[in-house]
């Protein structure tokens, strides 16, 4: 059994030793410090252009009164660079990640605008509060809209295999896998596993990727493959010692520590760390399906609908006269579909398939989806129903169905009856909550996705349903829909 007192002998004997060459200080990849340059331009520009702005919409002309404020939009961009750099919003860990990154720097426009107007009210001093209005707010909005840019600059690189961050995975074999297949299948997060290690030191490969020995063997595998992560999956072997000792020996060659919790699917603000006697406890919310936050949701649903009903009635005006032109049959199509709580209901799209589809349908052989139906190149779909499909136009009637409190605006794929026959007990889990128009599905490869992939997205769905969660879905819906790929 191994004390405390061991453990701090251990570190102490440790960090004694020489280092070696793998123990130097690592320096930034070169990406990442092209990054944060790209950043802070973006960030100066952001200012200059905001300032600028301000300084015109305001005053209109350049007189002595206006003096103070030029030179105030002159040191406007250092001032909020230093502020996103004391905030950390240039941390190579935040590179790519969106929501904190925004988050940060929206602080910084919050607290220097608070901060200007507490100063100029404790001094005294007249501040023209146009210009504030105008310059902080504006300097926010146009970094985070620059920000936007790089990351999406930056995932479309990930997406061709650069500007990646190199991880050893650390755990079971299974539980090994699954991560490695995850970060290949989402790219954009920039992991890439290089290396594992595995209990029992075992040899071989995992999905591909060598095996580079045991538990004990990590720090020594991290330089073998240039690695700057490590990421420690849920693992028996590694309890809180061999963690914390793990964490001594990376933390002298500044690698990044990462830990994967059991719990892979549960992410956001449900998870908080709560200490108690000196443990970092894992705090797990239960998911809120009830109460004022759904009742915001609703709102939210059924206002959103009817504004899109109003917007999008020259397409209801054009489409029904395309569908009418591609055969003979109504121009909807009505299907009882399964709800909330398994309560059916008539769901509507336009038609995009032969009026004898249902009858076809027993001679065709599905694409092995689970126990969904589907089938590339479907003989039943009339031309104009494949144009519809692939933009996933057809479906616009369900707004309808959102402003009847049938669907929501996003959720879990609506199923049909049978399906749901055929559904085990942790399927079922997809029904708390509304079926949705678009979802996690439909941003992540709609009908290209697997069976179990689909499920393993709408459960995230529930587990961390918010409404922070449906806007950032509602916006990747619109470049997945223009896109087109995955539907048929």
């Amino acid at each position: 059994m191994v004390t405390q007192g061991e453990c701090v002998r251990d570190v102490i004997v440790d960090r004694a030793r020489p280092r070696t060459a793998w123990a130097v200080r690592p320096s930034l990849p070169d990406w990442v410090r092209r990054y944060r340059v790209r950043a802070a331009v973006a960030d100066l520009g952001s200012a200059s252009l905001a300032g600028t702005l301000a300084l015109f919409v305001r005053f209109g002309e350049v007189t002595p009164y206006v003096t103070p404020y030029v030179l105030l939009s002159l040191t406007l961009p250092v001032v909020w660079v230093c502020a996103i750099r004391i905030n950390r919003a240039y941390e190579p860990r935040l590179i790519g990640l969106g929501a904190e990154e925004f988050q940060r720097i929206f602080q910084c426009g919050f607290t220097l605008t608070a901060a200007l107007a507490i100063g100029a009210y404790v001094t005294k001093t007249d501040v023209a509060r146009g210009y504030v209005v105008l310059a902080l707010p504006l300097a926010t909005l146009l970094t985070i809209l620059a920000r936007y840019g790089l990351r999406r600059r930056l995932h479309r690189r990930r997406a061709q295999g650069a500007c990646m961050r190199r991880v050893v995975a650390v755990g079971h074999r299974a539980a090994v896998a699954d991560l490695v297949r995850r970060f290949r299948r989402e790219r954009y997060h920039g992991m890439e596993v290089v290396g594992v290690c595995v209990p029992y030191d075992g040899m071989g490969d995992v999905e591909g990727v060598a095996v580079l020995g045991g538990l004990s063997d990590v720090p020594i595998a991290v330089p073998q493959v240039s690695a700057d992560t490590v990421a420690v999956l849920a693992c028996p072997e590694m309890d809180g010692v061999a963690l914390r000792r793990l964490a001594w020996r990376l933390e002298r060659t500044e690698t990044d520590l990462v830990v994967a919790p059991a719990l892979m699917e549960v992410t956001g603000p449900r998870i908080t760390i709560r200490p108690a006697a000196g443990l970092p406890l894992l705090h797990v919310e239960h998911p809120e399906l009830t109460g004022p936050r759904q009742l915001v949701k609703n709102l939210f649903d059924r206002v959103g609908a009817g504004v899109l009903l109003v917007v999008l009635l020259p397409l209801f005006a054009v489409l029904p006269l395309a569908v009418r032109a591609s055969g003979p049959g109504p121009v909807f199509f009505r299907q009882r579909r399964v709800g909330r709580d398994g309560a059916e209901f008539t769901i509507y799209k336009f038609r995009t398939m032969t009026t004898d589809a249902e009858r076809r349908r027993i001679t065709l052989t599905g694409d092995g989806q689970g126990v969904l139906f589907k089938i590339r190149n479907d003989p039943r779909i009339t031309p104009v129903g494949a144009r519809l499909r692939r933009h996933s136009l057809d479906e616009l009637p369900q707004l309808v169905n959102v402003l009847l409190g049938q669907m929501s605006l996003v959720g879990p794929r609506p199923p049909l009856p049978e399906e749901v026959a055929r559904y085990g007990d942790d399927v079922r889990r997809r029904l708390l909550v509304k079926p949705g128009m678009t979802g996690l599905w439909q941003v992540s490869g709609r009908s290209d996705l697997s069976w179990e992939e689909s499920v393993r997205l709408d459960l995230r769905y529930v587990e961390n349903w918010s409404l922070t969660l449906d806007l950032q879905i509602l916006w990747k819906t619109w470049s997945a829909v223009a896109r087109g790929a995955g539907a048929y």
